[in-house]
């Protein structure tokens, strides 16, 4: 058997590199394919886990559009898999990436594993192009590695038959675990701030929040980071100038908010770790970071990842201005309220989904992962 893994973007890394290491740990041939939707962000991965590309089709431009990427994928991806020649093309996710490459895979008459399939928000402009994407590629994958039961149901509900669907938890909580047992390097930011403050990772760079909801946002951390003295706030900006402009404009001048470029994974779990919470309108933070104890603000309206709402760990609190202010507060100035999102485990994963993955591929018997069930999390 001949496994070709498609990467392009810095999570779809995060989230492979469990199932590249297992592929490795069994004598798998495997081949990994960069795409380089994301080039710099995705080599920080890369290094952190010891791996390499084995091919590296490097289709970045700045300033690219969805459909500009989407058309280098299906060109650049067809010639690969004529020369290599795989059994089963593995995707991660919902980004262009993913689709591009299922499509061109399924066209090629290549059977495709879509690792964290039946993620579904129910509305195709949140977010977006992802929910789209996930769309596409669930419904020419050939196996579906559902992280959890919603998502399972999810799958089961488009008419997907149950069995191609193998509920694995989700391959992010394998990556944290490896990560977690890294020491915090010396010259980690983590180690240079006040150990008094209490600390917000905010993380911002939705397409869908481009605009006056990120203006929103991000004016609501300004005016918190502006009253409060006991709070420290560290922002890894996206590359995307959709995003870096207006956190310079809103945030730039504030001695208590600290903007840097984009960190590896290992950093970003020590920050996650140290964090009193986070405030994000990402997918993967909503996963990682009830895994450690911190509690979730997600600016979005919708989420795909209902889990950690229904667990207590994560509250939708939209892009309002007044409504994140309150909610933060609420955290910051609450111990109970606090310490009530604090829910220690993690309803997306046990570590151990990339085995389940590699084992299903290989036709073996599995105990499939059993989550707890929720409903689409929508904001109050």
């Amino acid at each position: 058997m001949r496994i070709l893994v498609i990467v392009g973007t810095r999570p779809e890394a995060i989230k492979m590199a469990p199932v590249v290491h297992e592929l490795r740990r069994r004598a798998i041939d495997h081949l990994v394919c960069l795409t380089g939707q994301h080039r710099e962000l995705v080599q920080q991965v890369l290094d952190s886990y010891d791996m390499s590309a084995d091919i590296d089709l490097d289709l970045m431009t700045p300033g690219q559009t969805v459909v500009e990427v989407a058309q280098r994928v299906l060109t650049a991806v067809e010639p690969v898999l004529t020369r290599t020649r795989p059994d089963w093309m593995l995707v991660q996710g919902d980004t262009t990436t993913v689709a591009a490459a299922a499509l061109c895979a399924a066209w090629s008459g290549v059977k495709v594993g879509h690792v964290e399939a039946g993620l579904r928000s129910g509305d195709k402009t949140q977010p977006f192009p992802e929910e789209i994407n996930r769309i596409v590629a669930g419904h020419v994958a050939d196996r579906h590695f559902a992280p959890t039961t919603a998502a399972h149901n999810a799958l089961l509900a488009e008419g997907v038959p149950a069995r191609d669907i193998v509920t694995t938890g989700n391959t992010v909580i394998d990556a944290l675990h490896f990560q977690r047992a890294v020491a915090p390097s010396p010259r980690s930011l983590v180690h240079r701030l006040d150990p008094h403050t209490k600390l917000m990772v905010l993380t911002a760079h939705r397409r869908e929040n481009f605009g006056q909801p990120l203006r929103d946002a991000l004016g609501a951390v300004a005016h918190l980071a502006r009253q409060r003295s006991d709070l420290a706030v560290v922002y890894p900006v996206h590359p995307n100038p959709n995003v870096g402009a207006v956190a310079r404009e809103l945030l730039g001048n504030l001695d208590n908010v600290f903007l840097i470029e984009p960190v590896d994974h290992p950093e970003m779990v020590s920050l996650l770790t140290r964090a009193h919470l986070a405030l994000t309108d990402s997918g993967g933070i909503q996963e990682e970071a009830p895994a450690l104890d911190t509690p979730v603000l997600v600016l979005r309206d919708v989420t795909e990842r209902p889990e950690a709402v229904s667990s207590g760990a994560a509250r939708l609190v939209g892009t309002n201005s007044d409504h994140i202010i309150s909610e933060v507060s609420r955290l910051l100035d609450d111990p109970v309220a606090h310490r009530s999102m604090c829910v220690g485990t993690s309803p997306y994963g046990d570590g151990l989904a990339s085995r389940r993955i590699v084992s299903s591929l290989l036709g073996e018997a599995i105990r499939e992962f059993s989550p707890p069930i929720a409903r689409l999390g929508r904001a109050s």
